[in-house]
């Protein structure tokens, strides 16, 4: 059985000067994203989705094909998809369709933001209910901190994003932030990796977890926020959450190699 490599402190994104190997340690990732929401069991009513950009067409993302459950996602399933939302390269795939959602929000999102890699949204246990409250996380529990003055709550009521024009106005309400809280709709995260978008996602979700159980929530100070901010909202912080959580959820890492590109 095939092991990640050990964790240690410090550790961080690698970065690679060939487009090659870039495009294929960002779809891998990817892969195990889609995998380890599967094993959280997200995403089981065909929601949600995890988007990579492209190295060298920056204008482009790395998607998982329509109608692959995400615990079954490897990279062979991951396709392109143009600015103009149809699959420019279906990575040996036949037929390659894509939730179309999916385009409608995250094109924009990339678009409005260079520094973004990757950008994760699906309907989770608490991120979903939460959301229905139209309202910010406050500071009550320690992984908030990553969010201090850097998410958002998107207040438009079109849960249903039939158009890019619906992902501008997502794109709008993120800012430069790090994630938003989609009204009536759940939960969204981007990073300047998969795993720290990833990373950020479960964060919020466990915030969100504190937000809908906790009944008689007592926020910490804003300059206790900030103090606790320097420290869990540093990227790395979001790396190092997935990279525990992909080893907790899914031991052996080459469960998503399956079908390899030509």
């Amino acid at each position: 059985m095939a092991r990640h490599p050990a964790l240690r402190l410090g550790d961080s994104e690698p970065v690679f000067d060939d487009p090659a190997v870039t495009r294929d340690h960002r779809m891998r990732r990817a892969a195990l994203a889609y995998r380890v929401f599967g094993a959280h069991g997200w995403g089981e009513l065909g929601d949600g989705h995890i988007s990579v950009r492209d190295p060298e067409r920056a204008d482009c993302f790395w998607l998982l094909r329509y109608g692959v459950p995400f615990g079954e996602a490897t990279i062979g399933d991951l396709v392109l998809v143009g600015p103009d939302g149809t699959v420019i390269d279906a990575n040996g795939n036949d037929p390659a369709e894509i939730n179309i959602t999916a385009y409608n929000i995250h094109w924009p999102i990339h678009e409005a933001r260079p520094d973004v890699t990757c950008a994760v949204h699906t309907h989770t246990p608490y991120g979903t209910p939460w959301s229905a409250n139209a309202e910010p996380f406050l500071q009550v529990v320690q992984e908030a901190a990553a969010f201090h003055g850097c998410h958002s709550v998107y207040e438009g009521d079109d849960v249903n994003v039939t158009s890019t024009e619906g992902g501008a106005r997502i794109a709008a309400a993120l800012g430069d932030g790090r994630g938003v809280i989609l009204r009536n709709h759940g939960l969204l995260a981007v990073g300047a990796s998969v795993d720290e978008a990833v990373g950020w996602f479960l964060m919020m979700e466990r915030v969100a977890e504190v937000h809908v159980k906790a009944h008689r929530m007592q926020p910490i100070s804003d300059a206790a926020a900030a103090e606790a901010a320097a420290v869990i909202g540093d990227p790395s912080y979001g790396w190092q959450v997935f990279n525990w959580a992909v080893r907790a959820k899914l031991p052996d890492p080459s469960v998503v190699e399956g079908r390899q590109r030509a």
